[in-house]
């Protein structure tokens, strides 16, 4: 079905959200936050390229409840008064990468798990290379925690707002 330019879209909805490490981005749709994401262009851009076309949506800067209880709960957890995030969320990935996701919501507070470990608990042991990619494709940082998962070794590795951020949400959480 094609849009008319009188035709409404759906929309997703952006706004800046402040934390100790920076800005992040923010993108929402009616059934919950699709994207929470640490400036950086590159990132932003195919994020939101992405969105538009699995939604058929416009994007639109402005408010809405789900930002405001993001907002709330970011800095509860930036406080250390906060271990469990209760949005709603609507993971966009394919399904593999939903399996993936869906695994690291599993992940307690304060612990860390190897990649082996998570592909391994989706029923894939030898595909943790594909579960690392999957992990980096998370368009929904800290609340979908793919901070908390660490090379086999021990080593922090593989994190897409960089290294020193991985360390410091898992120093926060008394992880490492």
């Amino acid at each position: 079905m094609r849009h008319n330019r009188f035709e409404t879209k759906n929309i997703i909805q952006t706004t800046i959200i402040n934390t100790p490490l920076g800005d992040m981005v923010a993108g929402a749709v009616k059934e919950g936050i699709c994207m929470l994401a640490f400036i950086h262009p590159l990132h932003i851009d195919a994020h939101l390229t992405k969105l538009k076309g699995v939604f058929d949506a416009e994007v639109i800067a402005g408010e809405n409840q789900y930002f405001v209880t993001l907002r709330e709960q970011l800095k509860e957890y930036f406080e250390g008064k906060r271990e469990i995030f209760t949005l709603p969320l609507k993971l966009v990935g394919t399904p593999f990468q939903v399996s993936v996701w869906k695994e690291l919501l599993k992940i307690p507070y304060g612990q860390t798990i190897s990649y082996k470990t998570q592909a391994i608990a989706i029923n894939m042991p030898k595909s943790y290379r594909a579960v690392a990619n999957a992990n980096g494709q998370n368009m929904i940082d800290i609340l979908v925690p793919c901070h908390r998962v660490i090379g086999h070794d021990g080593k922090l590795n593989g994190y897409g707002a960089g290294i020193e951020m991985k360390e410091f949400l898992l120093r926060l959480e008394g992880a490492i």
